[in-house]
């Protein structure tokens, strides 16, 4: 007998005036709001001016979907292509299938951009946002609960999910039993998922302030640590698969040697980030801005906060010394030349009563 389980909505769409409203793109734009608050108070933190994360969002954002929703094609091609699928469907994101893969992959490129035009350095941008991104994760899985998607084998856990079939965004009767609710309770790999992400947005948080990780091994650490997540969640789930208890069910997702695609990724990615995380080596990375060719210069926290109370341009890294200024007075030869508190040849000293 069960005694608790976790309910799903039986609607995942509301019409406002002939408007379809859908939970999903509800939950995605409000996790990519979450995002951008977090990291706009990071990059602020690190120097960046003020509003800066909306204009790197505005070519995130559009990349971001666009590659998340061509990894989903690409990973599920049956569910478009196969038998019963429609390409067209490609289109409607609002029915769910984003892969998380290709949206960082994809939005890693429109934010590269956009840190070339604004000339900003791509690896402070990143670890910036390796707190918000997983928390705008979380909050997209609630759109994942509403779709009745992203969910696991049978369980008798106290926590099981109930599932219904769904259609255009409503609940049907399933073709086993005809009731709404499909036999069994099931694993909620989306909660599970959720919370995961939220406890790696703590662990980047408080693992990169402690340890001051910078250039780069912030968003590597995030990186790693949902991918570990996540492997282990992709082995629970069988959505999209022959397993689910409906007589319509079919494999709609690519698989190598009997394992979603996904469990291959996540494995793959995980070694890449740890490579990176071992190699590289740096201090926590600020932003000095020099002038609008330059952009910004990338210092050290303390070379940070003397900036911050002398607003002097701290020395080149590099070693190159600065343009050297004459000393002498100044001459009509020497237009730019600093004065030194003599006053040039043929000059009358003023007193300090003089009018300015």
């Amino acid at each position: 007998m069960t005694l608790a389980s976790i309910p799903s909505p039986t609607t995942a769409v509301w019409d406002l005036g002939g408007v379809p409203i859908r939970a999903y793109a509800l939950f995605i734009v409000a996790g990519i709001i979450v995002a951008c608050v977090v990291t706009e108070a990071r990059l602020r933190a690190r120097g960046a001016p003020r509003y800066t994360v909306l204009d790197l969002a505005v070519w995130a954002v559009p990349f971001g979907i666009v590659g998340a929703r061509l990894y989903h094609v690409i990973t599920s091609p049956d569910r478009f292509f196969g038998e019963g699928g429609s390409p067209v469907e490609i289109l409607y994101v609002w029915n769910g299938g984003l892969g998380i893969w290709g949206g960082i992959a994809g939005g890693a490129v429109g934010v590269w951009l956009a840190c070339r035009q604004m000339k900003l350095p791509f690896r402070v941008v990143a670890d910036a946002s390796a707190v918000g991104i997983p928390l705008a994760q979380a909050v997209g899985r609630l759109g994942n609960w509403f779709n009745n998607e992203l969910y696991g084998a049978r369980t008798t856990l106290p926590w099981g999910l109930e599932v219904h079939q769904m259609e255009d965004g409503q609940a049907v009767p399933n073709s086993v039993n005809g009731e709404l609710v499909l036999p069994g309770l099931y694993h909620p790999a989306f909660l599970y998922e959720a919370l995961w992400s939220i406890g790696v947005a703590i662990l980047v948080w408080q693992v990169g302030n402690w340890l001051r990780l910078g250039r780069g091994r912030q968003f590597a650490l995030y990186v790693m640590a949902y991918t570990a997540g996540r492997f282990w969640i992709e082995l629970l789930r069988i959505d999209d698969t022959a397993d689910v208890p409906t007589l319509d069910a079919a494999d709609t997702v690519m698989t190598i040697l009997g394992q979603r695609v996904n469990v291959w990724v996540s494995a793959l990615v995980f070694l890449g980030a740890l490579v990176y995380f071992l190699r590289v080596r740096g201090p926590q990375e600020f932003l000095v801005p020099v002038d609008e060719d330059r952009g910004f210069r990338v210092v050290t926290e303390p070379e940070f906060r003397q900036w911050e109370l002398t607003a002097a341009e701290p020395a080149d890294p590099t070693g190159a010394p600065a343009p050297e200024e004459p000393t002498g007075p100044v001459t009509g030869d020497e237009p730019t030349a600093r004065v030194t508190g003599e006053p040039p040849p043929g000059a009358t000293r003023r007193g300090p009563d003089d009018d300015a």
